[in-house]
């Protein structure tokens, strides 16, 4: 039994569906007799290229198509497992042999982009001075990697990924044609995922077919294919908007609890925010596309918390120490008040709040701006301190005095408390770094005067120790948030 894609693979040029904009033309040239000796079909997977391809191809010898043909005349050749020059120059040894039953040989070679470059120098000797009987049609889903040469010497033709609509009507014809019993909505699903893709979304439809010999529901395709309910993904965006990081985490929890992957549920949000688009939405569609290994679920959460001054906490606990330590030469070292849920750029200026400022596009541009230097923050400041000190002024009064301290600095948190300015390494060896005399001496020549104290690797700044949103976050894997070994932050 064939699988659908193929079963429904078009024959003629007229059966084409949804590549208006290549057909007409296609079928034009042949009608007038004006064939080119080289083309370039470009697109993405899925969208008919090749099967253009062999249509045309029998269509400009006379030949009737039929799926299982194989005419001398015809040949195809797959780029990416004959890519090198000597098969090029097979080809071109072959090519000079007239054709023996049409009027052209014609040679379709599919993944264009990955032969060689000496393959493309020798495939362009060709398209340079081609015999007259000779026509070359080649397809690719990465055009930017076909030389220039190459391209400027063939017509070229691009294929889009189908309407929505138009998809829908051409599935729902298979599916009666075929007596699959299955809901519109459930359709529609189905045409969603296939993103546009003819092959992609009736392989879809061939699996989902055989899920009950009952009427296919909206609900049996979601469960089958591990997609979270739109209602939600709804609802985990209103929280987003919301700002209310504890309710975002608890729901990400239950949604990845039912099956669902983070970057399934990433790309379901994405199609929600593009489908409706609010301006506090649009922020995630910058975040969301990087939801990926490694680590998925920790990239997930740091989007979705991102609006809160609270996920600068969490940023820290989720980024690794070392890639932290490296994202600048020069930070701009933030303070962090998570009692009140503000941030500062410096002790004297402070930032308003995310609940003050959400209704204002411009101090949402500050808050975000704001959250990308507390995304550097290696502190932890409990309103407490003398207002002589000042993180920023130390950190690099620390890195014009010698770099590695500073470097080793990067790692730490801090809390001022009083006139004593408390240190806490994330690693043991910052600790016996620091430690050493002389580079604690130039700490306390940093500091100005505010004594220094280093505290041993494990303990937290007074205001690190009971965190109930990085509680939360961490209650998604069912664990414990631990990074001191820079891996991945869930791990047990």
């Amino acid at each position: 039994m064939k699988a659908l894609y193929r079963k429904y693979r078009p024959c003629r040029l007229a059966d084409v569906v949804g590549q208006e904009q290549v057909t007409d033309i296609l079928a034009n040239s042949l009608k007038h007799g004006k064939i080119s000796h080289a083309y370039l079909f470009i697109g993405p997977r899925g969208t008919g290229k090749t099967s253009v391809a062999r249509i045309f191809a029998h269509e400009v010898n006379g030949f009737k198509y039929e799926l299982e043909d194989d005419y001398v005349d015809i040949v195809e050749i797959d780029g990416a497992s004959n890519r090198g020059i000597d098969n090029i120059r097979e080809l071109r040894e072959k090519a000079t042999i007239a054709p023996t039953s049409g009027k052209y040989k014609i040679y379709i070679i599919d993944e264009v982009h990955m032969l060689t470059k000496e393959a493309f120098n020798a495939l362009l000797k060709t398209l340079e001075e081609p015999p007259a009987h000779v026509i070359f049609i080649m397809a690719t889903t990465d055009a930017y990697k076909v030389p220039i040469t190459i391209t400027s010497r063939a017509q070229t033709y691009t294929f889009k990924l189908a309407d929505s609509k138009v998809m829908f009507n051409h599935v729902k014809s298979i599916a009666e044609k075929e007596k699959i019993k299955i809901t519109d909505d459930a359709l529609e699903i189905i045409v969603k995922r296939g993103g546009g893709s003819f092959r992609d979304t009736l392989s879809l439809l061939d699996q989902i077919s055989t899920l009950s010999d009952d009427t296919i529901t909206k609900d049996l395709v979601v469960k089958s294919m591990g997609l979270p309910e739109d209602e939600k993904i709804a609802k985990l965006l209103v929280e987003y908007a919301n700002n209310d990081v504890v309710k975002i985490t608890t729901l990400i929890k239950d949604i990845l609890s039912s099956g669902v992957k983070p970057e399934t549920l990433a790309e379901e949000m994405i199609a929600q925010i593009i489908a409706d688009p609010h301006q506090e939405l649009l922020p995630l569609l910058a975040k969301l596309p990087d939801v990926k290994a490694p680590f998925p679920e920790a990239k997930l959460v740091v989007a979705l918390a991102s609006r809160s001054e609270m996920s600068t906490q969490a940023e820290r606990f989720i980024t690794p120490t070392h890639a932290r330590a490296h994202q600048t030469k020069q930070p701009t070292a933030a303070i962090v008040r998570p009692v009140t849920g503000s941030a500062d750029i410096s002790n004297d200026t402070p930032k308003p709040t995310a609940n003050t400022t959400s209704t204002s596009q411009d101090n949402t541009a500050d808050i975000l701006s704001s959250q990308s230097d507390v995304a550097r923050t290696d502190g932890v400041h409990n309103g407490n301190s003398s207002n002589d000190f000042d993180w920023n002024t130390f950190v690099d009064k620390v890195q014009a005095l010698n770099d590695a301290v500073y470097s080793q600095l990067m790692k730490t948190l801090y809390e001022v408390r009083g006139d004593v300015l408390h240190i806490y390494p994330e690693r043991k060896i910052v600790k016996t770094i620091l430690s050493r005399e002389n580079n604690k001496r130039i700490l306390v020549d940093a500091a100005g005067g505010i004594r220094i104290e280093i505290h041993e690797f494990g303990e937290k700044p007074t205001n690190a120790k009971s965190d109930e949103i990085l509680s939360k976050i961490s209650d998604i894997m069912g664990g414990e948030v631990q990074n001191d070994r820079g891996g991945n932050p869930f791990e047990e």
